[in-house]
């Protein structure tokens, strides 16, 4: 028995009427009132099958616009969440306590007092730069003492102003020489400020000042003896070292005196003062900015403009001798023949006859490297590495030739310097 009646009417249904012969010639009656049937059946509204795919075709159209537009905007929005963090991170690091406690812009990183307060500290402990706190000058500098209610002693080196500004590139050479740079014979660097109002480093402080000026004092000079000159200089060539080999890119420091060498409270020197120091780039021998300090400066300067790590070496020479001699050699310098005695080139402050056979033969030693350090052909002067590496070498020069002390001369001595690095090359 077959289907005879399919009454579908008063109902929601919508779509299209299968289209076999039962519901094509199917009364009307059956399908009206419903929400929006289609068929071949007269009186219900055509099937418009190209309507029905395109809306198919917009519902996935849409659907992958929703797949690829939401990641997308997922992931702009965590960039902008990651700027907006940094942003802020950077913002809170700008900003600093002034000494009446309000707030000025700039920039801080200060590893002392705990880091809380230490801008404020610092202008309190010198009295907004004072002069009575003043301790020392540079090119583009004062330096002062700062001693904070912490019991830490720090050296504050004020960046000069330079027509109404401050000399921001001093300040940021120094900044980049000194960040990352940890060595014994190097002045700790505790950080920096950058204000509106003022511009400055912070180091240790050393307690015994510069060398040079230790070296011009008749009481204190006569406290460094034999043995602690020795020590000074080997500290200096390790400093330079350390620059020379062990950073990268290498750095030149270009204003070696005796003025920026300071020592601490057990006479250890520390190389300072990195205001006009560069890094040498890989792909560079030297650098054209001429730079320095009359009497410490390479010869070469004088035509050349080129700056080089054997500039520094030069100057440690000069440095070497001025710890020898007492003073600065420039009149020693001058006068110099190979004939000269190296007695004459001692400092006549300390007693001449050094008890000690070894620390005569490092005294000796000293010398004989600083001359080769201030040959006027750079290319023979040795690097800081070996210069480092011969004053820490355990063996001395010959006893036997180099008494009497009395009567050797700079040309015998250079000599007897020369065979033994030639005879500890062969071992």
């Amino acid at each position: 028995m077959g289907l005879t009646s399919f009454d579908i009417s008063y109902n929601s249904l919508e779509g299209p009427i299968p289209e076999n012969h039962f519901f094509q010639v199917a009364p009307i009656k059956w399908f009206t009132h419903n929400k929006g049937l289609c068929s071949q059946v007269h009186g219900l509204p055509q099937c418009n099958q190209s309507s029905s795919a395109s809306k198919g075709d917009r519902e996935k159209y849409r659907k992958v616009i929703i797949l690829i537009v939401l990641p997308i905007f997922g992931i702009l929005f965590l960039l902008l969440l990651v700027v907006a963090i940094t942003l802020l991170c950077n913002k809170r690091k700008k900003f600093i306590a002034n000494d009446s406690g309000e707030e000025v812009g700039g920039f801080s990183i200060l590893n002392v007092n705990h880091g809380k307060g230490t801008y404020k500290a610092i202008i309190q402990a010198t009295e907004n730069f004072d002069n009575k706190y003043q301790i020392g000058a540079g090119a583009c500098s004062m330096v002062y003492k700062a001693t904070l209610s912490s019991g830490e002693t720090l050296a504050i080196k004020k960046i000069q102003k330079e027509e109404g500004r401050v000399n921001e590139q001093a300040f940021q050479n120094e900044i980049q020489a000194l960040i990352e740079i940890r060595h014994r014979n190097i002045v700790k660097f505790y950080g920096f400020c950058s204000t509106d109002k003022f511009s400055f480093l912070a180091y240790k402080y050393m307690e015994r000042g510069s060398l040079g000026a230790t070296l011009r004092s008749e009481q204190e000079a006569l406290e460094l003896d034999w043995i602690k000159r020795v020590t000074i200089v080997r500290d200096i060539s390790q400093a330079l070292s350390y620059l020379h080999h062990d950073c990268a890119p290498p750095i030149i420091h270009r204003d070696i005196t005796s003025n920026n060498i300071l020592l601490d409270e057990e006479y250890k020197a520390c190389v300072s003062d990195f205001g006009i120091s560069r890094s040498l780039k890989p792909n560079s021998s030297h650098w054209s900015f001429l730079a320095g300090t009359y009497g410490y400066m390479a010869p070469e300067l004088a035509y050349a403009m080129r700056v080089t790590q054997k500039c520094d070496v030069y100057s440690f020479g000069i440095v070497a001798l001025e710890v020898i001699h007492g003073t600065h050699p420039g009149d020693l310098l001058n006068n110099l023949t190979l004939s000269m005695l190296v007695k004459d080139i001692l400092d006549p402050r300390l007693p001449l006859h050094i008890e000690n056979q070894v620390i005569t033969s490092q005294v000796l030693s000293v010398i004989s490297i600083a001359m080769q350090c201030i040959n006027t052909d750079s290319q023979a002067r040795p690097t800081m590495q070996q210069v480092s590496q011969r004053l820490s070498s355990p063996k001395s020069l010959p006893a036997s030739n180099i008494y009497p002390i009395e009567a050797l001369s700079l040309d015998h001595l250079i000599k007897i310097a020369q065979t033994h690095i030639d005879d500890q090359a062969f071992e």
